[in-house]
């Protein structure tokens, strides 16, 4: 359980990672309409159970990998759980859903200026949980 809740949240940790890397620098260059039509896309896609079942599906590997009473996959658990998935819900989803409503030049960079901050913060606290998991792994 804590090698797959380990690898979860690695590859999460690299989708988050591309955002801050790839995609949102991509967005930057782009027109305001152009950039909020490819991000609606994103989010979208986001929806898939492709996507979805890493993501939360990751979630439940963490909550039963920290079940072992382990200390590093405690600290693994709560990195993905409050950095990956907490963040995700109380500060990107407000926004995304915001976007969908408000399409103007202004929102859009306000939403890439504060969006992106964030994001990075999600990637680390992901591939903070993946070295934890790993650590507890190696601990046995």
């Amino acid at each position: 359980m804590t090698i797959l809740a380990a690898l979860g949240c690695g590859v999460v940790a690299g989708v988050f990672f591309a955002f801050s890397a790839l995609v949102l620098p991509g967005l930057r260059r782009t027109t305001p309409a152009e950039g909020i039509a490819a991000m609606r896309a994103v989010n979208a896609a986001a929806l898939t159970p492709a996507f979805l079942g890493v993501f939360l599906g990751t979630a439940l590997l963490s909550g039963f990998a920290a079940l072992g009473g382990d200390p590093w996959a405690w600290a693994g658990a709560a990195l993905y759980l409050l950095g990956g998935l907490g963040l995700t819900i109380a500060f990107h989803v407000p926004r995304n859903d915001e976007l969908e409503r408000v399409a103007t030049p202004d929102y859009w960079a306000r939403y890439l200026r504060e969006w992106a901050p964030a994001n990075h913060v999600r990637a680390l606290a992901s591939l903070a949980a993946s070295a934890a998991f790993l650590l507890s792994a190696l601990r046995w």
